[in-house]
C-alpha cells in the first residue's frame, strides 16, 4: 500500500514540475516566471518532505527550511519590486 502511494505522490509531483518547468520557459511575463520558480521551490520541498517520510529520518530537514525561506523571501521580494514599480 505504502509503495503505491509514494508512486502516486511522485508521479503528481513530477508532472507539477514539469508543468512549471514548462511556465519559466515559455511565459510571457516575468512575475509569471518568478511564480513558476517558486512553485517548483514548493514541489521540490513536498519532494524532500516526502522522502523523509518514507525513509523515516530528517536528514533533509535544514536543507527543506532553507528551501521553504528562500522561497518566500524571494516571492515577498518580487511582490514588493512589482508593487514599487506601479
Amino acid at each position: 500500500m505504502m509503495t503505491a502511494a509514494v508512486v502516486a505522490v511522485s508521479l503528481m509531483l513530477a508532472v507539477a514540475g514539469a508543468g512549471a518547468i514548462y511556465r519559466i520557459a515559455k511565459g510571457p511575463s516575468i512575475l509569471d516566471r518568478v511564480l513558476a520558480a517558486d512553485v517548483l521551490l514548493a514541489i521540490v520541498g513536498a519532494a524532500l518532505a516526502t522522502d523523509m517520510i518514507v525513509y523515516r529520518n530528517l536528514d533533509y530537514l535544514a536543507l527543506l527550511v532553507a528551501i521553504s525561506l528562500v522561497g518566500f523571501i524571494g516571492s515577498v521580494t518580487v511582490a514588493r519590486f512589482v508593487t514599487d514599480r506601479r
